[in-house]
């Protein structure tokens, strides 16, 4: 494979791992939130700060990250989750916007919007990238279908009815919270580890809200189609590259042009591209299996 196509895959997997993060909070309790960039922000910084001025192995650096941003969406969590939904996603903006600027006021470690620059090369990234995006679908897909899963359902569907089940619905969106912004955590990881420079512009409200374009463009209650609208939209810009319309290359348009397919779903298919289906290997088998069997009465 060519240096383009690595770094196009490395794109997908970023995309794919964020999606994911915002599947668990979004499609799967029901809390909308337009912050969520910020945590890539907070772990892709401690973990490289880290390994550049206390001298020690990235894969260390990466786990305090982790759990540098676990602990800041938990304190965040126990007063903002006793909100409304629309004052909660209001607020996740203000927090965006305040990891930032603390980002700029530490200057002396993260060279504000200069560009943290001191990321070693990891060799065999974009297998690791491979390896760790299919994981993260496994193991949230898997949470979708589990207790734990169900019991978010439930409290996306009905708060009250919920609480009246026994759920601590309070208890339970921090978890979800919490465990959404550790996957969103990772895909700042690797955001850090491709580009091998790291800015606060990069994981501004405008990131947050392209990870929720790509969830509801794909489907909100389903895991497929988030992730492969995650990738396709991702890599659309790169495929227009050198396509002008009116003088007006279309790759820098790539948010109109993302506010012009949520227009069209929204009208045309309002549960998103896949809504609530889910693609899997017993289906793929089954689908090719009609196909042969088709094909070979045809022959007859």
């Amino acid at each position: 494979m060519s240096s383009y196509q690595i770094s196009l895959i490395q794109l997908a997997c970023i995309s794919a791992i964020s999606v994911a993060g915002v599947f668990v909070m979004t499609s799967l309790a029901g809390m909308f939130s337009l912050g969520q960039a910020a945590y890539m922000s907070i772990c892709a910084y401690v973990t490289f700060c880290t390994a550049k001025f206390l001298d020690i192995p990235v894969l260390v650096s990466a786990i305090l990250g982790i759990a540098c941003s676990a602990a800041v969406a938990y304190i965040i969590s126990l007063p903002t989750l006793k909100l409304r939904n629309d004052y909660f996603a209001l607020l996740s903006v203000g927090f965006s916007n305040m990891v930032a600027s603390i980002v700029i006021l530490l200057e002396k470690w993260t060279n504000a919007a200069i560009g943290f620059s001191r990321i070693p090369k990891v060799e065999g990234l974009v297998w690791i990238m491979l390896g760790v995006t299919a994981l993260i679908i496994f193991m949230v897909r898997n949470l979708k279908y589990s207790r734990f899963g169900r019991m978010c359902i439930a409290l996306k569907n009905d708060p009250i009815a919920a609480r009246s089940f026994g759920i601590d619905v309070y208890r339970l969106k921090v978890k979800i919270y919490v465990l959404s912004s550790v996957i969103t955590a990772v895909a700042g990881i690797m955001y850090g580890l491709r580009t091998r420079v790291i800015m606060p512009d990069a994981f501004g409200w405008s990131a947050s809200a392209e990870m929720q374009i790509f969830l509801f463009f794909g489907g909100t209650n389903s895991l497929s189609g988030s992730v492969i609208s995650a990738v396709v939209l991702k890599l659309l810009p790169e495929f227009l590259r050198g396509i002008t319309v009116f003088g007006q290359s279309l790759q820098n348009a790539r948010t109109i042009l993302y506010c012009i397919l949520i227009i069209i779903v929204l009208n045309f298919r309002t549960q998103g591209i896949l809504g609530e289906h889910e693609i899997s290997f017993k289906g793929i088998k089954r689908l090719f299996g009609s196909r042969k069997g088709a094909s070979g009465k045809g022959n007859k």
